[in-house]
Formats: C-alpha cells, structure tokens, sequence
C-alpha cells in the first residue's frame, strides 16, 4: 500500500473514544442532522448510503439531494455502495470536489434487493471484488479516507475469511455489526466476536481504527463496550430515533422535558419540510413521530393524530393544542 492512502486523515485526530452516528436510509437525512448537530452533535456524520451507480447515472440529479450537508457536520463522511469498481473511483472523485471529509463503503446492508445488486452485505460473499471496490475508491478519493461498514459473515459467523480480506486493503477505519446478514437485527449482537477482531487487526499490524455497531443505547453502555472490548469507538444507530439528544455530552444521557421534546419534533418536521419537502414523501417524517411520541399519558392519541398530518402546520397545530390540553381528543 502507498503511503498516501494509508493515511488515516480526519480520523487520526479525533479523541478517544470515537463515539458516531451510523448512516440510516430514510433516516439520518440532512435534516435530521441538522437537528442533532444542534442538540447533541456526534464525533462524525455519515450520509444516507447513495448508489455509485446511481451517481453515474443521466439521473444522478435525484441522488444529490441525498449528499447535501451543512458546515456545522464535519467531519461529514459520505457512504455509498454499489459493485462496479469503476464507478466508486468515479464517484470518489466527485465527493473529494464536493468537500466530503471521507468515503465509507456499506457492505453491511442486508436488504434483499440490495443485496441482488451484488451490493453491500452481497460483497461478504465476493472477498476480491469487495478489496477490488476499496481500492478503486482510494484511487479516486486521492488523500481523503476510506472507511468500510460491514457484518461478521453472510449466512453464518466468519471473522477469519472475512475480516482479514477488508484489513489487507488498510481501510481508516473499519465498522462492524456484530451480526451475519442472515440474522438481520432478530437476535442480540454478538459483541463477545469483538476482541477476536481486534486481534486480527493487531495480528496484521495494520493502522485501521476498528469501530463496533449493533444494540448500543446509550453513550455510557458504548463507553463500557469500549473498555470491554478494546475497540476504537462506537456508532450508534436505532438509539437516535426519538432523541437528538443522544450524543449530549454535559451531562451523558441528557433527558429533555415532554414539552422540549415536542417542540423539537416540531422543529424537525419543518426542518424537514424546508430542505426535503420539494424531494421527499413526507410520510418518511411520520416514523420519527413513532420515537417522539412515546412513554407518556395521551401518547397514542397523539401518534394517531400526527400519522394523519400532511405538512409541518398541521403537526404544529396538533401538538400545540395536545400542550395546552385543549380541544384535543
């Protein structure tokens, strides 16, 4: 490996421990970003994933939309997938104009017709190809570095065909879920898998930053993880849902008030409506609703109402009566 793409640029000067948000589809939008820059900002922000291929495509206009990110986000790593080697050089190009801190390549998606694009978690399967993949975006990525999310084996557990693969390439840093693409998310992570990676990393003498994923809650549980395992960081991903506050530093596990978290939700939903609206379904909002509105009298009243809503107005309107008690229900 040259010198220059061993580098780990942006990563190497981050404190530890490395404490991140995991990239959600139709999640971790740019304006739910927005919101948790603002109310508890993590150390990195990754994009939605976006297809390399869709990138290179006469419809790529439709997909920008999904890279776009605000000053207050760096370190802002793009994640994209696909399975033309090709097209992640290409597209590392594009995102190193584009001001993008750092690529991560997902090979951890496990959602079927993802994977019949030879895409994401289909790579755990093709070895070469997926080291073929991350070479070809370091060619293309030039100094900024490259990142890989991606699972502990396909049908079954296999750290040491797997792993070892990834590391040969000298990622900066290496994500994993510590479950197989067969088991989704239908049983606990197995975590006790964690150590024996980090082995093999040190066992290669390689300068990758290993990060684990899967059942984390909160900031103090991915700190005793950290102590356990040895691993580098944590990114923490469905834990968000419901609570921008989650990487709220001072103090840990910040607990906002019903009211502060509604009016949030409020906030996001016209964040969303101003960046997103002209874009995106608004019914994407609606699963945010589902997490904020949540563990207190007259939550499943609110929800029913705030799923029938078609623009951030009329959230507003029901959530402001539901506070003041009145002509609600």
């Amino acid at each position: 490996m040259s010198q220059e793409n061993n580098k780990l640029g942006f990563w190497q000067k981050l404190q530890r421990p490395i404490l991140c948000l995991a990239p959600m589809a139709d999640v971790t939008d740019a304006a739910f970003r927005q919101i948790i820059a603002k109310y508890g900002k993590p150390d990195i922000f990754f994009t939605e994933f976006v297809s390399v291929d869709g990138l290179c495509s006469l419809g790529k206009e439709k997909l920008i939309i999904d890279l776009q990110y605000g000053k207050n986000e760096h370190p802002i790593v793009a994640q994209i997938f696909g399975s033309k080697p090709e097209n992640f050089e290409r597209v590392a190009k594009m995102l190193v104009q584009m001001g993008f801190d750092g690529i991560d390549i997902n090979m951890g998606c496990p959602v079927k017709k993802i994977i019949n694009q030879s895409s994401c978690s289909a790579l755990i399967r093709t070895p070469e190809l997926a080291q073929e993949i991350i070479l070809a975006t370091k060619r293309g990525a030039g100094s900024i570095p490259i990142s890989v999310k991606t699972r502990i084996g396909f049908n079954k557990i296999e750290l040491e065909a797997w792993i070892p693969k990834i590391l040969e390439t000298e990622p900066a840093a290496l994500t994993v879920h510590l479950r197989t693409v067969k088991e989704m998310s239908s049983v606990p992570a197995h975590w006790e898998m964690m150590k024996r990676i980090i082995k093999i990393r040190d066992e290669m003498k390689v300068k990758t930053l290993i990060l684990g994923n899967g059942d984390v809650l909160d900031l103090e549980e991915a700190k005793q993880k950290i102590k356990e395992t040895g691993c580098d960081g944590i990114m923490l991903g469905r834990a968000i849902f419901g609570n921008p506050w989650l990487f709220h530093s001072t103090p840990s596990n910040y607990i906002p008030s019903l009211k502060e978290k509604l009016n949030v939700m409020i906030e996001h939903t016209k964040l969303f409506e101003k960046m997103l609206g002209k874009h995106k379904n608004f019914a994407l909002m609606k699963k945010h609703y589902k997490a904020y509105v949540n563990g207190f009298d007259g939550a499943k009243e609110l929800r029913v109402k705030l799923m029938e809503t078609e623009n951030a107005l009329q959230v507003e309107n029901i959530v402001q009566k539901f506070l003041l008690g009145t002509n609600f229900f």
